[in-house]
């Protein structure tokens, strides 16, 4: 994206509508600061009260956008792309140049020639290539990969009758697997991690490494032309959609970090369940409960992704009581819609076979790697607790913490202790 302003300007009125983000800048809720971290769950609850189902908030930059709380808003939202674009050119503050290249939200919102990116046409031939590429890898098998990386990261410590299961397995197990169907040398796996890390969490190192990841698939896609393989990077750039090294490169990017950032989470909050749970490690040891049960349940009340930016107001419009302008961004609380009373009174209830939940997105960008994560999830976690008797908790579990940023909520440590 270059921050360019638009041949014709839109000059903000000096009296903004009720509902317009503008008008509640000095007093809405800045997403990003401690106070709405520190318990992001309470912030969306408080919102709601306040707002409704769509509420005022600022991004980092004290950026404007609206976040949508509501199951029905969220689901309106994703399945219209031609009223809710994804086109961030759409985005009325970059068109006025109010958003810095250097902004931390540049590597979240900023357009890129990705499917992800764009709607129509354009969307369903990027799309394409990505689903049919992922799954020539995912039938080649994925579970062998996981096998050998998780064998590999127990081996580390499986002497020492402790371990941190998010620090020493969840974090970066995903990444490593991936380095393996994206045609990477396994080396490049931690630092691909770490800087995935760092980029979700924003701040004023985000863009570079967003950048540094950049550099490294850019390296891989002028590799693979030269000597293709049998993996992910070479599909695309073997596709008939024929993708040009920028388009290569910038799905390479998207799967990499979205594929990682939310199986590692995920998986962390699994094995938290398990663990924190007395009776679920024998129900899952014993195949009484599947991790697929649990994971169903994860999706709905702790989603790896918690807000998922952002679509762009094609026209004015209503949208939970609040009226948006063309060009306004909306961020969709995913973890606020699928705890909406209006749908889930009762939060406790069973949610076992339903799939409803926005988890995964919805629409025509839902997101086509579920399979590909929850393989990962189910291998780990089987080798876990088979490699480790005696696995346990080793502090109360209400002692466990979470960092939480705008866009997502991560357990901090899962210590444990095993037969050494």
């Amino acid at each position: 994206m270059n921050a360019q302003p638009s041949d014709s300007p839109h000059l903000d009125p000096p009296n903004p509508p009720a509902g317009c983000p503008v008008r509640h800048a000095g007093t809405a809720t800045r997403l990003y600061a401690a106070e709405s971290t520190v318990d992001p769950y309470g912030t969306y609850s408080r919102l709601r009260k306040q707002y409704g189902q769509v509420a005022p908030v600022l991004l980092e930059g004290d950026v404007p956008a609206w976040l949508v709380l509501g199951y029905r808003e969220n689901r309106r939202v994703l399945d219209n792309p031609d009223q809710f674009s994804r086109d961030s050119r759409k985005w009325r503050d970059w068109q006025e140049g109010r958003i810095e290249e250097t902004s931390p939200l540049v590597p979240m919102l900023g357009w890129r020639p990705d499917c992800l990116s764009q709607d129509g046409e354009p969307h369903q031939r990027l799309r394409k290539a990505v689903t049919e590429s992922m799954q020539t890898v995912a039938d080649r098998g994925i579970r062998r990969h996981v096998i050998h990386f998780a064998h590999q990261q127990i081996d580390a410590f499986a002497d020492t009758g402790h371990a941190d299961l998010v620090l020493q397995y969840a974090e970066y197990l995903p990444m490593l697997v991936l380095t393996r169907l994206f045609g990477l040398p396994e080396s490049a796996g931690k630092s691909l991690a770490a800087s995935c890390a760092q980029m979700m969490k924003g701040g004023e190192d985000a863009i570079a490494h967003n950048d540094r990841i950049g550099r490294v698939l850019a390296d891989l896609t002028s590799h693979k032309r030269a000597e293709p393989g049998p993996d992910f990077a070479t599909g695309l750039i073997q596709h008939p959609a024929s993708l040009d090294d920028d388009e290569v490169q910038n799905h390479l990017r998207l799967v990499l970090i979205a594929a990682h950032t939310t199986t590692s989470n995920l998986l962390a909050r699994v094995l938290q369940t398990i663990l924190s749970n007395g009776s679920h490690l024998s129900k899952v040891v014993s195949g009484q409960l599947t991790v697929s049960a649990i994971i169903e349940e994860m999706m709905w009340n702790s989603p790896p992704l918690a807000v998922l930016p952002g679509r762009f107001a094609t026209a004015d419009c209503e949208l939970g009581g609040q009226h948006l302008k063309v060009g306004d961004l909306l961020i969709l609380g995913l973890a606020a819609g699928n705890l909406d009373p209006e749908i889930r009174p009762h939060t406790g209830t069973a949610v076992r076979g339903n799939q409803a939940h926005l988890a995964f997105s919805s629409g025509p960008h839902e997101c086509p790697g579920q399979a590909i994560g929850q393989a990962i999830i189910e291998a780990a976690v089987e080798v876990l607790i088979h490699r480790l008797p005696g696995l346990r908790l080793t502090v109360d579990p209400a002692e466990l913490t979470d960092t939480a940023s705008t866009w997502e909520t991560r357990l901090d440590r899962l210590p444990v202790s095993f037969a050494a």
